[in-house]
């Protein structure tokens, strides 16, 4: 009989395990966020629909799972304002809406990863971009916040590649 109690509360501790395993698997996958998460969190449904159409646009397929994280990174860390979400400053980009904003982004992406990879890719790449995309001492930065830029994309691009 205390075989049979032994081998019930074994059988009862393994179930539990697994389900509190189980639990534990599913509560980490449904709270894991995509670089799209955090884009239809920030700026909504609609918006995110125009970053997938410039991430599908600007940056090849094989670079997509790489790459996209990137530009939403950036999104958040330059947090601009309407116009200017990405901190895109061009003509072509600057108040001229999210789709062009979220496009010039990925396309500078897209661009700078193909420069880094043929410059050897030495370093680490959002060292690359930063040096390009918001350079330590630009004109248009005065206050020098600049500064924090890559600290802050590569913080978030891993918050947002998972």
């Amino acid at each position: 009989m205390i075989k049979d109690m032994k081998a019930a509360l074994g059988t009862v501790l393994f179930s539990v395990l697994w389900l509190l395993f189980a639990m534990f698997c599913i509560s980490s996958v449904a709270t894991a966020q995509t670089y799209r998460d955090v884009i239809v969190k920030k700026d909504g449904a609609a918006n995110a629909a125009l970053f997938d159409d410039a991430i599908k646009v600007n940056i090849r397929p094989e670079l997509r799972a790489k790459l996209a994280p990137y530009v939403s990174a950036i999104r958040y860390a330059e947090n601009g304002r309407a116009g200017r979400e990405y901190g895109c400053l061009s003509k072509y980009a600057k108040d001229r809406g999210y789709r062009r904003q979220a496009g010039e982004c990925a396309c500078t992406v897209q661009k700078n990863y193909d420069r880094w990879v043929k410059a050897g890719s030495k370093g680490e790449f959002v060292v690359f971009l930063g040096n390009r995309y918001c350079p330590i001492g630009a004109d248009n930065d005065p206050k020098g916040l600049n500064k924090h830029w890559i600290k802050n994309v590569r913080k978030l691009y891993a918050k947002h590649s998972r």
